[in-house]
């Protein structure tokens, strides 16, 4: 039987206040390393089994780079991000499909309308309709397809566990969180996304966030090469106004969300976080592992401020703010 994160195994992460009163409470686990990889704050279980859904994304993305995909700047920064879909997003992934010989028939993963309102409308005006290159996991796909393409690998059926581009990205991830995959799942786009502890996940991102795009290492030139990335295009992660992007512009973090409340986060000086909120919420994940980095000493009490007032955790009545999220008394 699989372990998995449980409410006894849990504690409070954050709370959803209102008029003074706690209304709401997101219960998980996360796990706090500092710069050199030492576990500095365990809370709740990070030895029990999650998915990290997106989050993996960035380990799927150096196994992409290191089986041969060519990737730089943008392209390199869309293949490990959650777009919402802006035109400026599907153009990127039309680039890396186009400079490989692909086409966005190639793509695997669903059909989808943009997550940006802006652009959904834009494309309702003009009778447009659901497209896998608006699906926010494109950029993952067209860099697994560059792989394939870069290796001799059949695109077709990329996505299959048994397939050699997914076998290598299970050996990249296992190299990279010195764990063994316990259970392979499909991920909401149809891509394997692979159970792992919380301190796995952690130790994963870890050596991505602090690896040298320098380093003799050809993986960690490759992790440093993607953070480099993500930083210098903060709006591939995800896009204008989104959490993810405005923690990178505000503060220099390599970040990543993920589905179910999934979140990794490393700051500029490798300080690192993963956690889960056993709900799923994705609200309230942004500002709680900011606030452990805070307190490893990674990021400033000036900054995540800064990061607080510009995200969107205040919480209306009546047309007023009358309560906030916050960070919970569980960490």
């Amino acid at each position: 039987m699989l372990e998995t994160l449980t409410v006894q195994d849990s504690v409070e992460l954050a709370v959803v206040e209102r008029s003074g009163f706690v209304e709401s409470r997101h219960a998980g686990a996360a796990i706090v390393l500092s710069s050199d990889g030492d576990i500095v704050a365990r809370h709740g279980n990070t030895d029990a089994l999650i998915l990290p859904r997106s989050s993996l994304k960035p380990l799927q993305a150096v196994a992409c780079i290191t089986a041969g995909a060519v990737l730089e700047g943008e392209q390199l920064a869309i293949s490990t991000a959650s777009h919402i879909g802006t035109d400026r997003h599907a153009s990127v992934v039309r680039d890396i499909l186009t400079e490989g010989g692909l086409t966005e028939d190639d793509l695997a993963c669903p059909a989808s309308w943009p997550s940006d309102s802006a652009a959904r409308d834009e494309l309702v005006r003009e009778h447009g309709e659901p497209a896998r290159v608006r699906m926010n996991c494109s950029g993952k796909h067209a860099a697994m397809l560059r792989a394939c393409v870069a290796t001799g690998w059949p695109t077709d059926g990329y996505l299959d566990p048994s397939h050699p581009l997914q076998v290598h990205i299970r050996d990249v991830v296992e190299r990279l969180t010195g764990e063994k995959v316990a259970h392979t799942a499909i991920d909401g786009c149809g891509a394997p996304v692979h159970a792992m502890t919380l301190t796995a996940l952690a130790r994963g991102i870890h050596r991505i966030g602090t690896a040298s795009d320098r380093s003799p290492f050809a993986l960690h030139r490759v992790a440093g090469s993607l953070v480099r990335a993500v930083r210098e295009s903060p709006w591939t992660i995800e896009g204008p106004g989104r959490p993810d992007t405005i923690a990178i512009e505000k503060l220099g973090v390599f970040t990543k969300h993920g589905a179910e409340g999934v979140m990794v986060m490393v700051a500029p000086n490798g300080t690192t976080v993963a956690l889960k909120m056993l709900d799923g919420a994705t609200r309230a994940s942004t500002i709680v592992a900011a606030t452990l980095l805070e307190r490893a000493g990674g990021l400033s009490s000036a900054e995540v401020a800064t990061l607080t007032d510009a995200l969107p955790l205040t919480i209306s009545g009546g047309g007023s703010i009358v309560g906030a999220i916050r960070p919970g008394a569980g960490i």
